[in-house]
C-alpha cells in the first residue's frame, strides 16, 4: 500500500488499487483494529532512529488541522474526529509531527514523533474550561513538551538533536524540562521574558551590539502584496539567563541559560519587515555561531511543505471519502512517509554537487530502466536541455521526473518545485505501468 501510495498520488483507495481484490485488501488494512495508529508511527520512527545515528539532526516541529468538513454527512463522528479552529461546527483532527533533517545539508531523514489527536464534538471554550488555571500536562500546548520528549528518547543515539519550533513552543517548562548534554531548542520569542534585576529579553537584544549584518533575497508575497526585494538584515546576540514566570509556582527556581538572537531588517519600507527573535540552549559564541542558528530556523519551511504536500497541493487528504476518520488518521501517518521520499527528491536536486544521494534511495532498477528510456525524450537537441548528471545519482532521476512534470529544464529558470515532482511522479508512475506490461509482454 505505501509503494502504490508513492505510484499513485492520490488520496483514492480505488485509484490506489490495481485491482477490485487490492482495493479490497487496503480497505480492510486501513479499518482492522490491529492496524493502529501507534505501530504505523512506530515504524516511521524506528526506520528514523536508524538513519540518525551518529549525526547533528534538526526536528522541526508543528502543528496543523485536518479539516474534513465537507465530509461531514458522510464521517462517522464517534471515529477519531471532533471539533476544529477552522470552520465553527465542522469537524476534523490534529496533527503534529517532528520532521527530522540532517543540520548539515538540510536533507529530510523522517520523523521522530507525530501525534494526532481529535477535540471533544461540543467541547467548551477556554474562558469556560478556564483553560489558564490548568496545569501545562491538561492544555493543548503540552504537544511541544511531549513531542520534544518523544523525540528524544527516538534520537538518542544521534550525536547531537536540534529542536525547532515557532513562537506558541515558547513554554518556560520547556526549557526546564527538554535540553540536556545533547539535546538542544531552538525556538522563536513569543514572551518578553525576564532575564533578571528588572531586565526584559526583547529590550536587552535591542541594546545589544551589532555582531555583523548580511544581505537575504526576498521572494515576492502576493498575499501581503510585498514586492521581491533585498533585504539588509542586522545580526545581535546576548546570552541571557531566562527566568521562571512569577505564577509559575512549580518552577519558580529554576532558571535556564540561553541565548538570544535577533534578525532584524533596517532600511526596509515594507509592511512587515523581517524581525526575528530565537532563543536557543545551543551555544553561540561567534557571529558564525549566530547566523548557523538564523540557518536552522529559516529550514522551518519544510515542515510547511509537508502539511501542503499533505493537503490541497499534494494528496488532498481531506477531500479523502472514506466514512471513518481513524482510516483517515492512518492513511494520513502513511501518507507522511510518503512526502519524506518526495522531499529527498527535492533536496536532492540542491545538494551541491558530489552530495546528491543515490538514485537506489528512491527508485528500483526496473524503474531507473523506465528512467533512461524516458531521459532520451525528455532532453532536448541542445546540450542546453541536457540532463546534466550521472544516472548513479538521485538527481538524474528528479531532472527527468521534473520535466515529465512540466518543469522546462533550463539552468537559468528556477529549480523544481515539491508541485511539479508530485506531478512528475504521478505520470511517470503511469507511463511505467505501460512500460512494464510492454516489457512483460514482450519476453514472453
Amino acid at each position: 500500500m505505501h509503494g502504490s501510495l508513492f505510484r499513485s498520488a492520490t488520496r483514492s483507495i480505488q485509484a490506489m488499487a490495481n485491482n477490485r481484490a487490492e482495493q479490497k485488501a487496503f480497505y480492510r488494512f486501513l479499518h482492522n483494529g490491529k492496524t493502529t495508529e501507534k505501530k504505523l508511527i512506530a515504524a516511521l520512527t524506528h526506520r528514523c532512529q536508524q538513519l540518525c545515528k551518529d549525526k547533528v539532526v534538526l526536528s522541526i516541529q508543528d502543528t496543523s488541522e485536518i479539516n474534513l468538513s465537507a465530509h461531514a454527512g458522510r464521517i462517522d463522528k464517534s471515529s477519531g474526529v471532533g471539533d476544529i479552529d477552522d470552520n465553527r461546527g465542522g469537524i476534523g483532527f490534529k496533527i503534529h509531527p517532528s520532521f527530522v533533517v540532517d543540520a548539515m545539508t538540510c536533507f529530510p531523514i523522517g520523523f521522530s514523533d507525530i501525534r494526532i489527536w481529535n477535540r471533544e464534538e461540543g467541547m467548551a471554550d477556554k474562558h469556560e474550561r478556564e483553560y489558564n488555571k490548568l496545569p501545562i500536562e491538561d492544555k493543548e500546548s503540552y504537544k511541544w513538551i511531549a513531542s520534544s520528549g518523544s523525540s528524544k528518547e527516538v534520537l538518542s543515539k544521534a550525536k547531537a538533536v536540534i529542536i525547532i519550533q515557532d513562537r506558541e513552543g515558547d513554554i518556560f517548562e520547556q526549557f526546564v524540562q527538554v535540553p540536556d548534554e545533547k539535546t538542544f531548542l531552538l525556538i522563536r520569542s513569543r514572551v518578553n521574558r525576564e532575564i533578571g534585576s528588572e531586565k526584559k529579553l526583547w529590550e536587552a537584544l535591542s541594546k545589544a551590539a551589532v555582531l555583523g549584518q548580511y544581505d537575504l533575497q526576498l521572494s515576492s508575497d502576493s498575499h501581503r502584496k510585498e514586492p521581491c526585494r533585498i533585504a539588509t538584515i542586522e545580526v545581535r546576540c546576548v546570552e541571557v539567563q531566562l527566568q521562571c514566570p512569577r505564577h509559575d509556582k512549580k518552577n519558580r527556581l529554576n532558571k535556564v541559560t540561553a541565548y538570544a538572537i535577533e534578525a532584524k531588517e533596517i532600511n526596509s519600507e515594507a509592511k512587515e519587515p523581517v524581525h526575528w527573535r530565537l532563543v536557543t540552549t545551543w551555544p553561540v559564541n561567534s557571529y558564525a555561531d549566530a547566523l548557523q542558528i538564523i540557518e536552522w530556523y529559516s529550514w522551518r519551511w519544510l515542515v510547511e511543505e509537508v502539511f501542503r504536500m499533505l493537503k490541497k497541493e499534494g494528496f488532498n487528504i481531506e477531500a479523502s471519502e472514506m466514512e471513518s476518520g481513524w482510516a483517515i488518521r492512518k492513511l494520513t501517518v502513511m501518507m507522511l512517509d510518503v512526502i519524506v521520499k518526495l522531499m529527498q527528491m527535492h533536496i536532492a536536486y540542491n545538494c551541491p554537487e558530489g552530495e546528491s544521494p543515490e538514485t537506489t534511495m528512491v527508485f528500483t532498477v526496473k524503474e531507473q530502466e523506465c528512467l533512461a528510456a524516458m531521459n532520451k525524450k525528455a532532453e532536448g537537441k541542445t546540450r542546453a536541455l541536457q540532463n546534466p548528471y550521472a544516472s548513479s545519482k538521485l538527481k538524474w532521476a528528479v531532472w527527468i521526473i521534473a520535466r515529465i512534470g512540466g518543469w522546462k529544464g533550463y539552468v537559468s529558470q528556477r529549480p523544481p518545485g515539491m508541485t511539479t515532482l508530485f506531478k512528475g511522479l504521478e505520470k511517470f508512475y503511469l507511463t511505467y505501468e505501460g512500460w512494464s506490461l510492454q516489457k512483460d509482454v514482450g519476453t514472453r
